[in-house]
């Protein structure tokens, strides 16, 4: 979950899937857990795995098979109107335990292409893979869809405003406008369930028409509100939950944001420490003025557009995304470093690379749904700030907790956000989790991951009396991404032979 969304990142679209093979006689299953006759029809149809080709624009490995599975829009309405999930699958090459189900974060960012994710690996020989598209979002229809392209290229090269009254009032317009528009092109009813609460279900059912009587899941980031969210709704359905990057659902929307902003800030710490170490640092060579310096570089977009060969050139508001897309990992470091170099030289093109990566820019100008799915799915899950001063409030201590994205602007006053004007009510409330009859499952937790700081994962574990894995690192999300052996080995031990990992099992740097 990033500061408008968590991405896993490229990583795992950069590995390299395994290869599909012959699969030997599956183990023996446990009887199907008992569904209510209401969702029978959906909980026994068929999936019919095809061409990804009919199913999604995506690229995916050539081993890749896809589906489409059918579910009520309204869980309570099983009569009604239905939506249509998108699957990906790679078959085990090996002897198969069942299904994978898999979830790169988000909200609101496809989850077709991770089936990628260990190739070559014991999961890949034990485990059919499998990806979705949570509803609404991605090859999953009806799809969210709020702003077309070129309303998107225009919304990403607007000025910023400041927090006068006047501002205040256009920010909130603005807002207003967006709604209105996401009710038009995506309807109330969808809008109203889009949420975790129903992708949970989804979820159960796409666990029983794989085959699988108990769940086996890797969620990453916004999957692990998920993965905890199903463990607490349907405990003894549950083989094995990998919760990497936790969202903490007792936190309010306003600790979290605050606990998000300091870790972006630690984050863009690191790299102005890495940075001061190079020669030609365009942040320079003392961190305890990198602030200053990066001020220094994005503010005077405030008032008007770098130059990139792209013609729409770097806005603001593009610096600002491109930038936190780079603090995600360590691994982007490097090209922070370039973008930042070429903005002191009077460029943006990495920077507006870096930020189409983050929308979910096409090189053909279209766009991914993903932003908009993000902003429906968070709206309809979280309680909504409507009271100024509590807005005002949280502004305040945002621009303290993260001062490299103080824009100079604040004025003691702050607009209301964009779900105070959502047109449906949330559906979930932010609660401590307590779960009876759950098997131990694992949670890993990164020291310095930007999005979904450490301590989340540690009050998550401590809700589900899962067993955490603790990884020293500067990046969002780890597991079978980082490239650790320690990491990696526990958790695939724990997906294929429910191995418990050492009691606070260390890894990553440090270890």
């Amino acid at each position: 979950m990033g500061l408008r969304r968590g991405v896993l990142g490229v990583a795992v679209l950069a590995l390299i899937a395994g290869g599909c093979a012959a699969q030997e006689d599956a183990e023996p299953e446990a009887p199907m857990p008992a569904t209510p006759a209401t969702l029978d029809k959906f909980y026994a149809q068929t999936v019919r795995w095809g061409s990804c080709q009919d199913v999604t624009s995506d690229r995916l490995p050539p081993a890749a098979e896809c589906a489409k599975v059918t579910v009520p829009i309204d869980y309570a309405k099983p009569d009604g109107a239905t939506a249509q999930l998108a699957l990906s699958r790679i078959p085990a090459a090996g002897k198969k335990i069942g299904s994978l189900l898999l979830n790169p974060g988000g909200p609101g960012v496809s989850g077709l292409s991770i089936v990628s994710l260990a190739g070559g690996s014991p999961l890949a020989d034990r485990f059919d893979r499998v990806g979705f598209d949570p509803r609404g979002v991605g090859a999953s229809t009806p799809a969210i869809t709020c702003l077309n392209p070129p309303e998107t290229d225009a919304e990403r090269a607007e000025l910023p405003v400041d927090n006068t009254p006047e501002g205040i009032a256009e920010q909130e317009t603005e807002s207003k406008e967006y709604v209105g528009k996401c009710v038009e092109r995506t309807g109330a009813e969808i809008l109203s369930h889009v949420g975790t609460r129903e992708v949970v279900q989804d979820m159960d059912v796409i666990r029983a028409v794989l085959g699988d009587p108990k769940l086996s899941y890797l969620g990453y980031s916004y999957g692990t509100k998920l993965g905890s969210a199903y463990a607490e709704k349907y405990p003894d359905r549950v083989r094995a939950l990998v919760l990497d990057g936790a969202i903490d659902s007792a936190q309010d929307p306003v600790e979290e944001s605050l606990r998000q902003a300091a870790g972006f800030q630690k984050a863009f710490d690191g790299f102005s420490a890495d940075c001061a170490k190079q020669p030609e640092c365009p942040l320079g060579a003392d961190p305890a003025q990198a602030v200053a310096r990066f001020r220094e570089l994005v503010n005077p977009l405030q008032d008007k557009s770098v130059a990139t060969t792209d013609p729409r050139g770097l806005s603001y508001g593009d610096a600002i995304t491109g930038v936190q897309q780079a603090l995600y990992s360590d691994s982007l470091w490097r090209v922070l470093f370039t973008g930042l170099t070429e903005l002191r030289q009077g460029r943006g093109d990495t920077l507006l690379q870096l930020a189409d990566m983050y929308d979910g820019r096409n090189d053909d100008g279209t766009y991914t749904n993903t932003q908009d799915a993000f902003n429906a799915i968070r709206c309809v899950d979280d309680p909504r700030i409507t009271d100024p001063a509590i807005a005002s409030r949280q502004d305040a201590e945002y621009r303290k907790a993260a001062p490299f994205l103080d824009d100079g602007k604040s004025t003691g006053t702050a607009a209301l956000e964009l779900c105070a004007f959502w047109p449906v009510p949330n559906s979930s409330q932010p609660h401590q989790i307590s779960v009876q009859g759950l098997p131990k499952v694992v949670v890993v937790s990164t020291t310095q991951d930007p999005a979904t700081p450490y301590q989340a994962g540690v009050d998550l574990s401590r809700q589900l009396g899962a067993a955490l894995i603790t990884f020293h690192g500067t990046r969002h999300t780890a597991a079978l991404v980082a490239g650790d052996e320690c990491l990696d080995s526990a958790v695939i031990a724990y997906l294929t032979d429910l191995t418990e990992p050492g009691s606070e099992l260390t890894c990553g740097q440090s270890s």
